[in-house]
C-alpha cells in the first residue's frame, strides 16, 4: 500500500525542508498553503528529486471550504499522513493594541489545522494506519508576556494532539507532537533576543526521526526539552515578574 503525506502550510521553510526529504525518498506528496506559485515551486523541486508525484493544492485555515478538496484528493487505497505547520504570530503588543487579531492567531495555529485533523481521522481509522505530525512550539508550555495569545493557542494545540493520539492509536495510527525551540524561519526573522537557533533542515530530519521511531512528543533541538523544564519548574510567584 502506497503512502501519501500531506503538507500543511507548505511554504514554511520547516515543511519544505521535510517535503525535500520526503521527495527522496519516493512520497507521494500534497503541498499544501496559501501562496500557490511558491508550493507549485517546491512541488517541481520535490518531483525532481524523486517524489512520486508533488501536487500543490490550496489550504487556508481561516477558509475551512479549503479542506475537503485535500482529503478528497488522497486516495482512498493510500496510507494518508499529514504534517502540519500551520500557525501566525504577530507581535504581542500589536495583539494588545487590537484584541481582534487573536481570532486569526487561534484559527491559523489551532481551531483550523484542529478541524483538518478531525476531519481526515476517519481516512486514518479505516485505514488501520498513518501519522499526523503536529508542530506546535515551546511557547505553549508556559504563557509568556512577550507571545502569550500565541503560546496560548499552541497550548491548546498540543493537548488536542495529545486527544488525537488517544483516539487513534486505537486505530493503528499514530500522532507525533512536535515543540521546536527558536527555527530559523520567516515568523522568527526580525525577533529580538533570539538564540540558539536551529536550521530548519535540521528540523524536519528530527521530526522524521521521530516519525520513523513513533516518539509521542518532542522537543527540537532536544535541548529545548531540558530549557522548558527549567522555565516551568520557576514558581509562579516567581515567574510573574520575570521577562523571559
Amino acid at each position: 500500500m502506497s503512502e501519501t503525506w500531506i503538507l500543511l502550510g507548505a511554504t514554511s521553510s520547516m515543511a519544505r525542508a521535510m517535503a525535500r526529504e520526503l521527495a527522496g525518498s519516493g512520497a507521494t506528496l500534497i503541498l499544501a498553503g496559501r501562496d500557490m506559485d511558491d508550493l507549485r515551486a517546491t512541488a517541481a523541486d520535490c518531483t525532481a528529486r524523486g517524489a512520486v508525484s508533488a501536487r500543490a493544492m490550496r489550504f487556508d485555515a481561516r477558509n475551512p471550504e479549503s479542506f475537503q478538496p485535500i482529503i478528497d484528493a488522497t486516495d482512498g487505497d493510500n496510507i494518508v499522513n499529514c504534517a502540519v505547520f500551520v500557525g501566525s504570530m504577530p507581535p504581542q503588543d500589536r495583539i494588545d493594541a487590537d484584541p481582534s487579531l487573536i481570532d486569526g492567531v487561534v484559527m491559523d495555529s489551532f481551531t483550523g489545522p484542529a478541524r483538518f485533523l478531525q476531519m481526515l481521522a476517519p481516512r486514518i481509522e479505516a485505514n488501520g494506519a498513518g501519522t499526523i505530525v503536529g508542530v506546535g512550539s515551546v511557547a505553549g508550555d508556559r504563557g509568556r508576556v512577550g507571545n502569550y495569545v500565541y503560546g496560548a493557542a499552541k497550548a491548546g494545540f498540543a493537548t488536542y494532539l495529545s486527544g488525537l493520539r488517544n483516539r487513534l492509536t486505537r486505530a493503528g495510527g499514530h500522532v507525533v507532537t512536535v515543540k521546536p525551540g527558536f527555527v530559523d524561519t520567516a515568523m522568527t526573522w526580525g525577533i529580538e533576543g533570539m538564540f540558539l537557533v536551529a536550521p530548519p533542515e535540521a528540523v524536519a530530519r528530527s521530526i522524521l526521526r521521530a516519525v520513523d521511531r513513533k516518539r509521542d512528543v518532542i522537543y527540537t533541538p532536544f535541548f529545548w526539552r531540558f530549557i522548558m523544564a527549567i522555565i516551568r519548574a520557576i514558581p509562579e510567584r516567581v515567574f510573574k515578574k520575570l521577562s523571559i
